[in-house]
């Protein structure tokens, strides 16, 4: 099977896109403190990798099985970032600033589930309302929209909080209460 110059790249191919996707989101696991399942993965990926290296340095003598391993890594970081998309693991803090203070968003935001706190706040131009967000990233998407539908124009800043303690926001996730 592996004569097949054709079936050789393939292989070396596939290998280094499963590896590398495995690789990504392990060091995704890894900053968002799951070590065990990171461990466990770790072993997994150090395995595939062992294999496509060795497939690569046994057939060093032709260059398609070099830029397969190339292309592989390549390819197999798109894909290992589209996984972790789709998994939306962690959180996001969303801070928002609208123009006016009186608007509906805060209570539109807190019937669809989300913690908000708020606060007057003044920039430049005057008068506005703060709005601290948190949510799961799964949901975040579906923050943006709703935020837009209510103020067009609000000035939103997004980031991923390291630690979040206390909160009725937190006793909710924690039972399994939030957006259901």
């Amino acid at each position: 099977m592996f004569e097949n110059g054709f079936v050789m790249v393939a292989i070396i191919l596939i290998i280094n896109i499963v590896y590398v996707s495995f690789f990504t989101i392990r060091m995704i696991l890894t900053l968002k403190g799951q070590r065990y399942l990171a461990a466990f993965l770790s072993t997994i990926e150090v395995v595939i990798y062992v294999v496509g290296l060795g497939l690569v340095l046994d057939n060093l003598n032709q260059i398609q099985n070099l830029i397969a391993y190339a292309v592989g890594y390549g390819i197999g970081v798109v894909v290992g970032m589209k996984i972790e998309e789709k998994l939306a693991l962690g959180y996001i803090t969303v801070n928002v600033i609208t123009a006016e203070y009186d608007r509906d968003l805060p209570k539109v935001l807190r019937e669809e589930g989300y913690g908000v706190t708020t606060w007057a706040a003044n920039g430049r131009e005057g008068d506005r309302m703060a709005l601290q967000i948190l949510t799961p990233r799964k949901f975040e998407l579906k923050l943006y929209k709703t935020i837009q539908e209510q103020d067009p124009k609000a000035f939103i800043i997004a980031y991923e909080p390291k630690t979040i303690h206390g909160g009725f926001w937190v006793k909710n996730v924690r039972k399994g209460n939030l957006f259901s």
